[in-house]
């Protein structure tokens, strides 16, 4: 399994059911996640929201020792669409599945 793949299933456990929409999580260093309420595939699918980060402030949100808001104040994560909406993807992949 490369490491996005890994990362993939890491965010699908979290997103699955709970995203509302489409979020494509946008990590230069790695690849690109379109993520639903389907899950998390490897794809350049155009989405409702685009969060950009490192993979690294992405694996620190999913592991809860980085904060989504935190991070966006901060300027490790670039939001492209709805603040709010941003937020509340950061809760649902920083939370237990």
């Amino acid at each position: 399994m490369t490491p996005l793949e890994d990362f993939a299933a890491a965010v699908s456990a979290r997103a699955r059911g709970r995203i509302r929409g489409s979020v494509a999580l946008d990590m230069p260093d790695l690849g690109r996640l379109y993520v639903d309420e389907t899950g998390a595939i490897e794809s350049d699918r155009a989405a409702d929201l685009t969060l950009t980060a490192t993979s690294q402030v992405f694996r620190n949100i999913v592991a809860g020792s980085q904060n989504p808001a935190t991070a966006v104040m901060t300027g490790k994560l670039k939001v492209d669409g709805s603040p709010m909406r941003a937020l509340k993807v950061g809760e649902i992949l920083s939370s237990e599945p």
